[in-house]
């Protein structure tokens, strides 16, 4: 009855506004707001660097995801290869031109900011294999000549990412292809040959791990065994989140964070300083805001009419998930530190960037969810 995208084509700007998911919208705009007091708490409060950094590139990529929003979904379907392809060869450049910092080489400097893009391959990933699963039958999904594209596709940007090396966001970038794989349909029975398969490789893939790392994995199993050197970050995060209690020690009143006792504060370990601050309750209330999230990005995927948009939604959703729970999970002592960001909320302009053209591609599949793609 309609050409495709007749339906969207002729949507105006105010259309567009009022098709906004505002729960989500806002809920990303208040945990970037509560975002600002955190880190203005990191920086002992003092208006410094961290603070006007982390404000400015909140508002700058919260304009992205507005942009990003307003793009059709054609567009993020017909760029999705072009996007992954780019991301990689920006790997690629990371391992001969990267900047090294603390022993890891994952940065490429771009004047205005140094750009972490295995952040960006979270997205990429997602998308590229959304893309691929579109185009091919529910038939063919388990079929072996269209098992190996997406595998290669997942294996090569992790494998990149492990040389630089970063354990904890190889592991999030396979979450996420794994779970855009397993939601398109592959049986379980290929999942378990590979667990199998990396179960018998384990032994040797510790063998390649970095001093640092290994002592990481036996401070997870024993804390106590080095707590002044490879335990002391885990040691310290769970005194400052116990020490919290159900309502905190109050805003600027964490003396973990204050006397410096908790290191990295304003990245991975940023949770734990809101912990001690706002204690139990505060941090219920910050999950409940993830949560509100990752629920608005399922239901934007349940009532969207394309299969692209679904599987990139709840695929989405997922790996955000994954990345909250990671991230806290770590602070709290449940996994070994893997050096994972907590979305939003955490200092860094790779992970915020790439967190804004997640959500903005999630935005786009709700205001233009009556529109096919391909």
């Amino acid at each position: 009855m309609f050409r495709p995208g007749s339906i969207q084509s002729h949507m105006t700007f105010r259309d567009k506004i009022l098709s906004l998911d505002l729960i989500l919208f806002f809920s990303i705009l208040i945990l970037g707001i509560v975002s600002f007091f955190a880190m203005y708490s990191t920086d002992s409060g003092e208006f410094a660097y961290h603070t006007k950094s982390h404000i400015v590139r909140f508002f700058v990529f919260f304009l992205l995801f507005i942009v990003v929003s307003f793009l059709k979904l054609n567009f993020w379907y017909n760029s999705s290869t072009y996007l992954y392809l780019g991301f990689l060869i920006l790997l690629l450049l990371v391992k001969f031109f990267g900047l090294s910092s603390s022993g890891s080489q994952r940065w490429l400097n771009l004047f205005f900011i140094n750009l972490q893009p295995s952040e960006l391959m979270k997205i990429g990933l997602i998308l590229f294999l959304a893309k691929y699963y579109h185009r091919i039958s529910a038939s063919d999904v388990n079929r072996a000549k269209y098992l190996l594209s997406p595998l290669v596709a997942l294996i090569f940007p992790v494998i990149l990412v492990l040389t630089q090396p970063d354990l904890g966001t190889a592991f999030l970038i396979a979450a996420g292809g794994v779970i855009v794989i397993w939601l398109a349909g592959v049986k379980m029975k290929f999942f378990a040959y590979l667990a199998l398969a990396f179960l018998s490789l384990a032994p040797i893939a510790i063998s390649f791990l970095k001093p640092y790392q290994k002592s990481r994995i036996l401070t997870f199993l024993d804390p106590s065994r080095d707590p002044l050197g490879a335990g002391y970050q885990i040691t310290q995060s769970k005194i400052a989140i116990g020490s919290g209690g159900l309502f905190g020690k109050g805003f600027l009143n964490g003396s973990q964070s204050y006397l410096d006792y908790l290191p990295e504060k304003h990245t991975d370990f940023i949770f734990t300083l809101f912990s001690e601050e706002f204690g139990f309750f505060g941090s219920c209330l910050i999950l409940s805001l993830y949560v509100l999230i990752t629920w608005r990005i399922v239901r934007i995927g349940n009532t969207t009419r394309d299969a692209f948009a679904k599987l990139y939604c709840f695929s989405f959703a997922t790996a955000f998930f994954i990345y909250v729970a990671v991230n806290m999970g770590m602070v709290l002592g449940l996994i070994p530190i893997v050096g994972a960001p907590l979305p939003i909320l955490s200092y860094g302009g790779s992970s915020m960037m790439a967190m804004m053209l997640g959500l903005g591609i999630v935005m786009s599949c709700k205001i233009h969810k009556d529109l096919p793609v391909g």
